[in-house]
């Protein structure tokens, strides 16, 4: 296997202190890419950064919610590492699951703004990033949530189709620039968030929980963050270079049932 994909490149990783975020970035560190990690928590940020070695990789604590942080992870990474030719947009919040009018303003308005506004606000400040340096690939993570309805989950699953429409926007408006926006849907990954679709469907037995939600995937079982993690290395790199626009299901066939 080629293990020099993403030589030469710079990603940025939203949500990279654990789960998808940090396998994604582990992965990308393997691929030869160096590595800028955005999250909230910096004693997690900085224990990922010594696993995956600092002359590769650097941290940024940011809420991507609020539009002086991202541009300042944005600055920092091209002021360290040169350039941003990889962004993946993967922060987010599952918020509380419940009917949708048990859901609260306060609640809904923090999921929509994690979800929704914090993607809106990462391609605002990269895409001019990676104009100036020749291109890149950005990468979203929205859910099978994007593409269906979710029981218990309105705001979550009003934000994962939301970004479909953002990714498609950035698509068109980036092309010409030589960058490519894509969508990656994971069904139930084996997660922190994958624990707490299961209290959704059970909360006062878990275990049955899992096993109902086993049942609804054909593969019968969750996939890995690693697994997810090959899908965007894919993406990030030259194999995937005449792909953009689109959503691409890593699901273990649940929406396809």
């Amino acid at each position: 296997m080629n293990m020099n994909r993403l030589h030469n490149e710079v990603a940025i990783v939203t949500g990279g202190m654990r789960g998808i975020g940090l396998a994604a970035a582990r992965a990308f560190v393997q691929q030869g890419a160096n590595v800028m990690l955005v999250d909230v928590d910096e004693a997690q940020l900085q224990q990922a950064v010594a696993e995956l070695g600092k002359e590769s990789t650097d941290y940024a604590v940011a809420d991507v919610t609020q539009a002086e942080k991202v541009s300042a992870f944005v600055d920092k990474t091209v002021e360290r590492f040169g350039k941003v030719s990889i962004f993946f947009s993967n922060a987010g919040v599952g918020g509380l699951a419940g009917p949708l009018w048990e859901c609260s303003e306060e609640a809904f308005d923090r999921v929509i703004a994690v979800n929704l506004k914090g993607v809106w606000l990462g391609l605002k400040y990269v895409i001019p990033a990676m104009v100036q340096t020749g291109g890149g690939s950005i990468i979203i993570t929205s859910s099978v949530a994007g593409l269906r309805g979710t029981r218990q989950g309105v705001a979550y699953a009003a934000s994962k189709h939301a970004v479909i429409g953002v990714m498609k926007t950035a698509a068109l408006e980036a092309a010409r620039f030589n960058i490519r926006v894509n969508s990656i849907h994971p069904g139930p990954i084996e997660t922190d968030m994958v624990r707490d679709l299961e209290r959704s469907i059970r909360p006062d037995n878990l275990d049955e929980g899992k096993q109902l939600l086993l049942k609804s995937i054909p593969m019968r079982r969750y996939g890995t963050p690693e697994e997810v993690a090959d899908l965007v290395v894919f993406l990030a790199s030259n194999e995937s270079r005449f792909i953009t626009g689109a959503e691409h299901k890593i699901d273990g066939g649940l929406v396809a049932g």
